[in-house]
Formats: C-alpha cells, structure tokens, sequence
C-alpha cells in the first residue's frame, strides 16, 4: 500500500510540475537523506547533489567519447600510410612486405602470417606465401563474414605464426579478398589476452582485408 501511494505521489508530482510554485514553502520545510552520508539535506540541495553527480558522469562519457575519438584518428592515419605504401609496392612479394611491416611496426602486432592460395585469374603459384593450407583453414576464411577474434589458434595457424606461438593469448584472423574472391588468410596474434576480445569492432581489420585483397589481386594479375 506504502509503494502504491508513493507511485501516486510521484505520479501526481510529474503531471503538475507547477506544484512548488504554489506551494514555495515546502521546498524549504522538507529535507531528504544525503546521498553521501551525514545529515539530511533539503531538496534543493538535494537537486544539486543530483546534478553535479550526472555532470561528473557526462564528463567521463565526453573523455571516453574523445579518446575513442582520438584512437581511430590514429588507426585511419595508419591504415591510410598502408594504403600508400601498397599503392607504391611493385609486386605481390613487395606488397607482402608492406602488409608485415606495418602491421608489426605501426600498428604493433606481435605476430603477423599470411598464406595466398588462389588467385582471382589463371595461374599465379609459387612464392614463400603460398606455403600448403589445410582444407579447412581455406574453408573457414572463404566462410567468414567478418573478421573472426578468438583466444586459441585456429586449426594449423599456430605454425604459420612461428616461434613463440605457444605464449600467444589472443588472435584476429581476416580473410583477403578481392571482390567475392577470397585469396587467403591473415593471422594477426599477441601475448596480450585482452589485445583482440571478443566483442571488439573489427571495421578496421575488415577494411584492412579488403585494401590488402585487393592490391595482392592487382599485383598477382599484372
């Protein structure tokens, strides 16, 4: 009974916002407990309480808002050097490289692999990068819609990965494609547990997959 008249108090107070305008002298007569512990307060210090606590939580939601902010200006600004430097690279071998250095340069990824296995025109074999892929691993990158984050290895890619791979906790694996061609996988990897989680956006890396995809594409066919 005690929670259904409260209801109705709060209720008629929403509907009649002009109620302490004609009744002036409650708001100095009633005091509320403080939120932070001590004595009772009155209601319009009560209120001010309240709203410096909501300006503390906007602060905090601007500052993460413009570090998030800050974070992809960065990633864009390091992707769009990749972008160049593909742009530049006069072979699929250079292209490669470029993709490995600043992958593990830039952007600080401790353990980078990548396998080709199909070229979206005739021919276009040999080359350290089309070292035998498992069935699986090709069936699993041509399935993927989005890059795929997880905490183990996935099937033999710990061996593409090298020495150390058994200390690695976290790993991001995007297909390359170019069009609705998928010529291969990379394999991105860290120590750190928490450096690909899943959950996280993977925008980024897709986009990395397209722009690596299709340079290899163009490089390979030329």
């Amino acid at each position: 009974m005690a929670e259904s008249s409260a209801e109705a108090v709060a209720a008629y107070l929403k509907s009649n916002p002009d109620f302490f305008d004609t009744h002036a002298d409650l708001i100095a007569a009633l005091s509320v407990p403080n939120p932070h512990g001590g004595s009772a307060v009155s209601i319009a210090e009560r209120q001010v309480i309240t709203l410096r606590e909501r300006v503390r939580l906007l602060e905090t939601k601007l500052a993460e808002l413009v570090r998030f902010g800050e974070d992809n200006d960065a990633i864009g600004d390091k992707l769009h050097r990749l972008t160049l430097a593909l742009m530049s690279a006069g072979d699929a071998q250079a292209a490669l490289h470029v993709v490995r250095y600043h992958l593990i340069e830039e952007f600080s990824v401790p353990a980078v692999a990548l396998r080709l296995w199909a070229a979206p025109g005739p021919g276009a074999t040999g080359g350290v990068d089309r070292q035998p892929v498992s069935e699986e691993a090709r069936v699993f990158a041509q399935t993927l819609a989005h890059p795929y984050i997880c905490a183990q290895a996935m099937y033999e890619s710990a061996q593409w990965l090298g020495e150390g791979a058994e200390y690695l906790r976290s790993f991001a694996y995007v297909p390359l494609r170019a069009g609705a061609d998928t010529l291969g996988l990379l394999a991105l990897a860290s120590q750190d547990a928490s450096r690909f989680e899943t959950g996280m956006g993977t925008l980024y890396l897709a986009r990395l997959g397209e722009l690596a995809g299709s340079a290899l594409a163009r490089l390979r066919s030329a």
